[in-house]
């Protein structure tokens, strides 16, 4: 996904996501239902609520709700049922677009991720219309002016799949989601702290907007990250503001 406005587009999530704040939490908890529900509330051997909790940990969420939440999805406690649904479909400038999301009332949400997609100009597709252009994998992504040379060599004696430097100087780790949690402790270890570090589905080539259709992409998206049971939304679009 190399691109000169790679960096920036990061920079720019980021502000966004931070204004967001009060939201974060909640998607947190539901990936911490989730991960628990599904493999268990023992951190040591369930690498997904691992990384949810770090999330927490992250967005400053006390340890004991943390550890409420974990205990509501493993039976101790009675909860919601979720499950996870993935929506797929196209922006403007037919732009993809991936849209994760957690909910008790799949009506509810394919019924608002529809409305969204179709009053800001794009368009929800079939599942798998647009899965195959993105990877699911590890990213961790290293700030401009980052050793190149000393990312490159820690991070593939730890079995990286690939170390990608972008046209604005930007470094991205890429890894097997088995291998993600491994190749962020060694990075950390060495002393390389990166700027994003998830797994999430990456795209395999990008399409750039400018302009009136940046701006359009980036409402659509807006809103689709503003629906109470969106997660994440991934896209390929190169949004130039």
């Amino acid at each position: 996904m190399a691109g000169h406005s790679k960096w920036a587009n990061i920079q720019h999530r980021k502000g966004r996501q931070d204004e967001k704040r009060g939201k974060i939490w909640t998607r947190i908890i539901r990936e911490i239902t989730v991960a628990a529900r599904q493999g268990g509330g023992d951190l040591s051997a369930n690498p997904r609520l691992r990384l949810a909790v770090d999330k927490a940990k992250a967005a400053n969420m006390p340890a004991d709700r943390v550890k409420y939440n974990i205990d509501k999805a493993t039976g101790s406690l009675d909860g919601l049922q979720y499950e996870e649904i993935r929506y797929e479909g196209y922006g403007i400038g037919g732009a993809a677009i991936i849209v994760d999301t957690m909910t008790d009332n799949r009506v509810r949400t394919v019924a608002e991720v529809r409305h969204a997609f179709s009053k800001h100009g794009g368009n929800l597709g079939t599942e798998g219309s647009v899965a195959f252009q993105f990877k699911h994998c590890g990213q961790l992504v290293f700030a401009p002016g980052t050793s190149e040379d000393k990312v490159m060599e820690v991070a593939l004696e730890a079995g990286a799949d690939d170390v990608i430097t972008d046209d604005d100087g930007a470094i991205e780790v890429i890894t097997a989601p088995s291998e993600f949690e491994a190749v962020k402790n060694a990075l950390e270890a060495a002393g390389l702290m990166p700027e994003v570090a998830e797994v999430t589905m990456r795209a395999d080539n990008t399409i750039e907007l400018s302009g009136e259709e940046a701006a359009r992409m980036q409402k659509l998206l807006d809103v689709l990250e503003d629906l109470d049971d969106v997660q994440n939304v991934f896209h390929n679009a190169d949004i130039n503001e």
